[in-house]
């Protein structure tokens, strides 16, 4: 099934309708449930876990009693979610410290990095399904002008079920409650743009004009088992970050250009897991809505070849029509990939 046979079946949209989809085959859910009478998932989202799990337990019954009324899929992939917030996090100590070493040669990785995972809000209006092309920015380099170092960026995102009530943080424990699934993120960036801006704020228009994610969010569930111990933290989180159990996710992930296989990375070497990175974005109390988006950061490894941007693979940067593809897979689950051309 190309990695998504029953132990995946991740869901998106399709023609406009909510589907699940299954090899080369989807699964209309419309007819199963009215929760998916929409043109997203976000009402499905918003029914949280128990609802998630009764309709999985539902689609699964169904295809392997082969009474799954399946259609071919023959057409692309839509925006699967409407996006209320973004939030990009920077969870890779490795990209940290060799982005860092860039911008910051002093101090390349800062004090509070092992203290919090550190992110910023992007735009979640410049979120675009895979396959959009990608318009290069333009922008203060300071002269003004199209971006001349286009780059990219391998992320691992998670979207967001219904959340609490302002005020009330989400901790580390409760985050099957309102983590339903996951897709791959290109965090499309203008390093020449950056550079001149991001001081002393962060990232703005750098990073605004585009972020792509694959078409197909993962559940949780169908991730359980490639679930594993996350790497030692040091110092200890303070309380509110402290996590029991495994979660670190065993995805493996490849960066291609132009077809050319440049990089292969995997994401269970985060710093911070996604516990973590939600348990802090609200703890001070911020609300999380269905259909949030929450993005690791780069993710690079600690050996050459398995650095997540070409700014650290000292690479040339892009080009118009060069086209960028991210895919993943954790064990026999596949997230299918991100795909993006630019155009000028």
């Amino acid at each position: 099934m190309s990695g998504f046979g029953l132990d995946n079946l991740p869901y998106g949209v399709v023609d406009g309708r909510c589907v699940v989809r299954f090899g080369d085959q989807v699964l209309p859910l419309a007819r199963l449930d009215p929760v998916f009478d929409a043109p997203t998932l976000n009402p499905f989202l918003a029914a949280g876990r128990p609802k998630w799990e009764a309709v999985r337990e539902r689609i699964v019954g169904l295809l392997e009693a082969g009474v799954a009324d399946l259609e071919p899929l023959t057409t692309a992939p839509q925006m699967p979610i409407a996006i209320g917030d973004y939030v990009d996090f920077y969870s890779s100590i490795e990209h940290a410290t060799n982005i860092g070493r860039m911008f910051r040669p002093e101090e390349p990785l800062l004090p509070n990095y092992r203290h919090l995972p550190i992110g910023y809000h992007g735009r979640a209006g410049s979120i675009v399904v895979s396959g959009t092309p990608i318009v290069r920015p333009h922008g203060q380099r300071p002269d003004f002008g199209p971006t001349q170092k286009l780059d990219v960026e391998v992320e691992l995102g998670f979207v967001t079920g219904a959340g609490k009530p302002l005020g009330a943080p989400i901790a580390t424990h409760e985050v099957r409650d309102h983590v339903f699934g996951f897709v791959l993120v290109n965090d499309w960036s203008a390093r020449d743009l950056q550079r001149w801006e991001y001081q002393p704020l962060g990232p703005f228009l750098a990073k605004s004009f585009a972020t792509s994610i694959s078409p197909w969010i993962v559940p949780l569930g169908a991730l359980e088992p490639y679930l594993v111990q996350a790497r030692e933290q040091d110092p200890e989180p303070l309380p509110y970050l402290r996590t029991t159990g495994n979660w670190a996710l065993d995805l493996e992930l490849q960066l291609a250009v132009n077809d050319e296989v440049v990089s292969q990375m995997n994401a269970r070497g985060l710093y911070w897991t996604f516990p973590q990175q939600l348990a802090h974005a609200t703890v001070n109390g911020a609300a999380v809505r269905a259909g949030d988006l929450f993005a690791s950061g780069t993710i690079s490894g600690a050996t050459p070849g398995s650095e997540g941007s070409l700014i650290e693979l000292a690479r040339p940067f892009l080009a118009d029509g060069d086209t960028v593809a991210i895919t993943g897979s954790a064990g026999s689950v596949s997230f299918g990939e991100v795909r993006g051309t630019i155009v000028g």
